[in-house]
């Protein structure tokens, strides 16, 4: 019971979990405006990678139209948009310029706020070594954005690589958590926090693990445009389960599972139907025996099973924007949610297996 009432000094760590919050919704911001970059085409109107410099956007006719002449040499444009006006172009370049600032930004509201954290010793220690890491994660993530968005001006492309895109997602939503999970976990620890029943608290942070799986899965349907192709439900190409000949159709077999349609979005469909049933019985377990995780965990089933409804009227109505990217929101909102019920899981077992506890403990 004293491991379990034992407070962190709340006082110290206000400022910083206050920041962290705030990072946290930028990022889930830059997870919506993304999404909303690439279902617009915009992803590759910028065709330069110039960290700093880049911030600034053509200031005149001539520097639009030098802009423009470097679009018009990639495939996407000659493929794809061939005669587009300069005011169309405009339009989607405006989309990845925000896209990019707005990264910029993130990693301004990240980084300074730290280093005055580390000054001032507010962070020290272990904890300091774990936001450095995740500072480091972030800026790992631009140099991965870069790289996926090369990959789609290369010769034949008119697109993202699938794969470079999922990296480029499921990065953002790792960064994601863990703003979230060390923003609750340098919480003070009450008698009121949740408790799970057995495994539930391991379980929980399980479900957290799979949905970066869907979220990976779901950025290889989008990067695969396999939501365009499929546009049926429960039945993908007439079957529950589409022949072998469909699902592996390409060469190599492994080429398959990041850009065959069909195998693509079975995947993201089974792992839905598994996300959603763990979730369900997680929820049932932990009202059964009337543990305080019962309600965050019928909260995740809730979200997951509305987030599966989304999913489904976003194919049948082959992706329209709204639908696309309010199937994004949900599943960045998901993973919060998914965070915050499995760090208080785990924080109730009262024990060292919450590493960000030790850490905040060690680093005070």
């Amino acid at each position: 019971m004293s491991q379990l009432t034992e407070v962190l000094p709340s006082d110290r760590y206000k400022s910083v979990r206050a920041w962290l919050w705030f990072v946290a919704f930028l990022v889930f911001l830059m997870v919506i405006v993304g999404g909303a970059t690439r279902m617009t085409g915009s992803g590759l109107s910028i065709t330069e990678w110039r960290p700093v410099t880049g911030a600034l956007p053509p200031l005149s006719d001539a520097a639009w139209m030098a802009e423009f002449e470097r679009y018009r040499q990639i495939p996407q444009y000659q493929l794809v948009n061939k005669g587009m006006s300069l005011g169309e172009f405009k339009f989607i370049y405006w989309w990845e310029w925000g896209h990019r600032q707005l990264g910029r930004f993130v990693g301004f509201a990240y980084m300074l706020p730290l280093l005055v954290f580390l000054v001032r010793r507010v962070v020290t220690g272990k904890l300091a070594l774990w936001l450095i890491a995740v500072g480091l994660l972030g800026g790992f993530q631009g140099a991965i954005g870069w790289i996926m968005v090369a990959s789609g001006l290369k010769a034949g492309m008119t697109a993202v690589a699938p794969v470079k895109l999922a990296l480029h997602l499921t990065t953002a939503c790792i960064i994601l958590v863990c703003l979230i999970w060390t923003a609750r976990a340098l919480r003070p620890q009450t008698l009121a926090d949740e408790r799970a029943s057995g495994s539930g608290a391991s379980f929980a942070a399980g479900l957290v693990a799979l949905l970066l799986v869907q979220v990976a899965l779901g950025a290889l349907v989008a990067g695969s445009k396999s939501g365009l192709t499929y546009n049926t439900w429960p039945l993908i190409d007439g079957a529950l389960v589409p022949s072998a000949e469909l699902l592996f159709i390409k060469t190599p077999w492994l080429e398959n599972f990041a850009s065959n349609p069909a195998l693509v979005q079975f995947n993201h469909r089974m792992t839905a139907y598994l996300l959603l049933c763990l979730a369900v019985l997680h929820a049932w377990r932990e009202s059964r025996n009337s543990t305080p995780a019962a309600k965050g965990a019928r909260h995740l089933a809730y979200g997951i099973g509305a987030q599966a409804i989304v999913g489904i009227v976003t194919l049948l109505l082959v992706v329209p924007l709204w639908a696309g990217l309010l199937h994004q929101a949900l599943a960045a909102l998901l993973l919060g949610v998914a965070a915050i019920h499995a760090e208080a899981a785990m924080r109730s077992r009262g024990d060292s297996s919450h590493a960000m506890l030790s850490m905040a403990r060690a680093g005070g």
